[in-house]
C-alpha cells in the first residue's frame, strides 16, 4: 500500500514535524533535492515561483540546476517570500542565477523544461490575473513540465481546477495526496511519484492499492480444493428492457474469469431464451415475471440464496415492485455478501435507511457520482468536491462497503479507505459497471476481508480495462473487452 493524506493531514504533520527539531529550512532543502533527483532537465530551464514555500521549494530546484551546470532561470510571479525561501532565494541571488518578473504575454516556447512552483497543495478557488497567464503559457509551451508537489490550480484534496498545469511528471512531497488521484487528475498529470522528506502523518491516512498488496488473494490455488472453495455466487438482473446488463457485459464469464467456483445467473422467464445459449459455464436459474420484470417468490429467492457466499444484485433489473420487493428480502434475510449496484442502487434510495443500517448480510454498494447522490441527498457538486470524506461518512453512517466509481474508485467502510487508480477513459462505456459487478461477486465469494476484496476487484477490474484499451484505443473498446483481459491480469499478478 501506498499512504495517501489530506492536504490538512500534511499541514498539520509538516507543522508537527517542525516542532519536534526539524527546522523548514531543512525539509524545503530535501523537497528541492527530491524533486531535482526525480526529473530529467532539458536545458535551458524555467522555474516560475509563486510566493509560499513551493517557490521556496523551487530556489532548491534552481541552486541544484546551477551547481550541476544546467541553465536554469527563475521567473517570480510575486517578490513575496516565505522565511525559508527567502533564505534560499538570497542564495540564488549570490550564485548569480538569473531572476526575471513575468510579464504578461511572456513567451516560454524557448524553454526544454519548466518547473512549476506556483502554487502547492493548499491552494483553492480559481486562478485569476498574472498566475492564470502563466499557466496558460505553460500549457502552451512544448516544454517538459515538470510539477512540484501538485500541479498549479489543482485541488490537492478533490482533483478539481478551473484552470491546472499540465505536467510530464508530478513529484509529490511527503506523501501522495488524494488530489493526486481523483476527478481530473490523470487528465492533467502524465506520470506522478512522491518523495518522502521524513514527515510523519499525525492524523489517520489512506492507502493506495498496488499489485503486491493482492498476490496472496490470487496466489495458487490448492490441488485438494474444489469448486466450493472458491464460492457459489448469484448474479441477479435483467429484464425485457434491459437485457443487456445481465447479457451482452458478461457478468457471468466476468465472475468465472476472476475465480469463482460457481456462478448462477438468475433473469427473468422472459430473459431465459436469450441468455441459456451464451452460457456455457454458469448455470441460468429463470425467475418468475409479468413478461417484462421479475415476480418476487420467496420461495424462489430463498432457493437462489441457500447456499451462495455472494450475490450481486441490480444490473437492468429495473425499478418495479418485484424488484424492490426481492431486494427487501435479500437485506433482511440473506446472509452473505450482498453487491447492489445500477437499479439496485435506485431501489435503496427510495428505501428506509434504517433496513440498509440494519441489513443482515455484509452490504457492498456500487455507485457512481449521480447514483450516490440519490443515495446520500447531496449534490453532484458536494460529491466531487469532497468525494472521500463524502464517501467514509456515508458507509459509516450506513454500515456498508462503498465502492464510490471515478477515474479513481474510493473503497471504505467508514474507518478504513483505500483508493484503486487502475482504469482508463475508454471505459466510460454502457455495461462497464455490470462487468465490475461481475469480478467483485467473484472475487468476495473466496476474499477473506470483504473490503480489501473490493478493493482488489476494483483494481483488477480497472487494469483489465487498461488492456482492453492498450488492444482496441479509448474510442473503440467495449465492456466486453474488458471481460477478455481479466483472466491475463489476475495471471500476471506476482
Amino acid at each position: 500500500m501506498i499512504r495517501v493524506v489530506s492536504v490538512e493531514n500534511m499541514r498539520k504533520s509538516d507543522a508537527r514535524t517542525i516542532e519536534g527539531g526539524i527546522p523548514g529550512r531543512e525539509l524545503m532543502l530535501r523537497a528541492g533535492r527530491g524533486v531535482f533527483n526525480s526529473a530529467e532537465w532539458k536545458p535551458p530551464v524555467a522555474i516560475l515561483c509563486g510566493s509560499g514555500n513551493n517557490a521556496g521549494d523551487g530556489y532548491v530546484i534552481a541552486l541544484l540546476l546551477h551547481k550541476a551546470r544546467i541553465p536554469c532561470e527563475l521567473i517570480l510571479l510575486s517578490e513575496k517570500f516565505s522565511e525559508d525561501g527567502a533564505y534560499y532565494f538570497a542564495q540564488c541571488r549570490e550564485a548569480g542565477i538569473p531572476v526575471r518578473q513575468w510579464e504578461s504575454g511572456m513567451d516560454l516556447s524557448s524553454y526544454g523544461t519548466i518547473a512549476d512552483c506556483l502554487f502547492g497543495t493548499g491552494f483553492r478557488g480559481e486562478v485569476r490575473g498574472p498566475a492564470r497567464e502563466a499557466i496558460e503559457a505553460v500549457n502552451n509551451s512544448s516544454a517538459t513540465v515538470i510539477a512540484v508537489d501538485i500541479n498549479s490550480g489543482l485541488n490537492g484534496d478533490c482533483g478539481l481546477a478551473d484552470l491546472c498545469v499540465h505536467s510530464d511528471l508530478t513529484v509529490s512531497i511527503g506523501d501522495f495526496k488524494t488530489g493526486h488521484f481523483l476527478n481530473m487528475a490523470k487528465d492533467v498529470m502524465r506520470q506522478k511519484v512522491n518523495i518522502d522528506i521524513g514527515i510523519e502523518p499525525v492524523d489517520r491516512t489512506f492507502s493506495l492499492v498496488e499489485e503486491t498488496d493482492l498476490a496472496e488473494l490470487f496466489g495458487p490455488r490448492k490441488n485438494y480444493s474444489n469448486k466450493g472453495t472458491y464460492g457459489y455466487t448469484a448474479l441477479i438482473g435483467g429484464s425485457k428492457r434491459y437485457s443487456g446488463a445481465i447479457r451482452l457485459a458478461g457478468l457471468a464469464n466476468a465472475a468465472m474469469r476472476s475465480g469463482a467456483g460457481v456462478v448462477k445467473l438468475a433473469v427473468p422467464d422472459v430473459l431465459f431464451p436469450i441468455v441459456a445459449p451464451a452460457v456455457l459455464e454458469s448455470t441460468v436459474s429463470p425467475l418468475k415475471d409479468d413478461g417484462d420484470g421479475i415476480v418476487f417468490s420467496e420461495k424462489e429467492t430463498t432457493e437462489l440464496i441457500s447456499n451462495v457466499r455472494t450475490a450481486a444484485f441490480g444490473m437492468g433489473i429495473g425499478t418495479g415492485k418485484g424488484a424492490a420487493d426481492m431486494l427487501e428480502y435479500l437485506l433482511d434475510h440473506f446472509t452473505g455478501r450482498l453487491i447492489v449496484d445500477a437499479d439496485g442502487l435506485t431501489l435503496l434510495s427510495r428505501m428506509d435507511k434504517n433496513r440498509i443500517r440494519n441489513a443482515a448480510c455484509t452490504l457492498i454498494l456500487t455507485p457512481h457520482v449521480k447514483e450516490f447522490s440519490r443515495l446520500t441527498g447531496l449534490s453532484v457538486n458536494e460529491i466531487l468536491n469532497s468525494p472521500v470524506a463524502a464517501a467514509e461518512a456515508y458507509a459509516k453512517e450506513q454500515k456498508v462497503i462503498l465502492l464510490l466509481k471515478g477515474p479513481a474508485t474510493i473503497i471504505t467502510d467508514g474507518e478504513t479507505t483505500y483508493i484503486t487508480d487502475t482504469g482508463c477513459a475508454g471505459m466510460a462505456t454502457a455495461g462497464s459497471g455490470d462487468v465490475l459487478s461481475g469480478i467483485l461477486a467473484a472475487v468476495l465469494g473466496y476474499a477473506p476481508d470483504p473490503l480489501l476484496g473490493t478493493a482488489a476487484a476494483a483494481w483488477v477490474n480497472g487494469k483489465a480495462g487498461e488492456l482492453a484499451q492498450e488492444k482496441y484505443g479509448a474510442v473503440g473498446m467495449v465492456a466486453s473487452d474488458t471481460i477478455a483481459c481479466v483472466a491475463d491480469v489476475i495471471k500476471s499478478i506476482k
